[in-house]
């Protein structure tokens, strides 16, 4: 079973996390299920950026990003060559590195 290190994160996950997975499954939706609150405010339908990190190991082992996926990165804060939306991008068999960028552009978050 593949491992998602997750890099420390100020306000997400400020010590990092190590958590197991199953193949098969998003990024967004395991870190999710493992009290990572990534940040998705259009419900996981890839409609907006924030959920968006950067695949630090590993990413060859992930399924390939979409045209709605590459154009919506366009729009994401701090785009980088490694950048993914973590809702549309599954699990592959390798382990992975990921970090949670440290700003999201988010329009309608509570929170702030």
């Amino acid at each position: 079973m593949p491992q998602i290190i997750f890099l420390p994160h100020e306000e997400i996950c400020p010590d990092g996390a190590v958590i197991d997975v199953e193949p098969g499954s998003t990024i967004c939706d395991a870190a999710l299920q493992h009290g990572i609150e990534i940040e998705h405010a259009c419900e996981k339908s890839c409609a907006c950026t924030t959920c968006h990190v950067y695949i630090r190991e590993g990413g060859d082992s992930l399924n390939e990003s979409t045209e709605d996926e590459d154009d919506l990165l366009d729009k994401a804060w701090g785009l980088e060559p490694d950048s993914r939306l973590s809702c549309q991008t599954v699990v592959g068999a390798a382990d992975l590195v990921v970090e949670i960028p440290k700003y999201t552009i988010n329009m309608v978050s509570e929170s702030h």
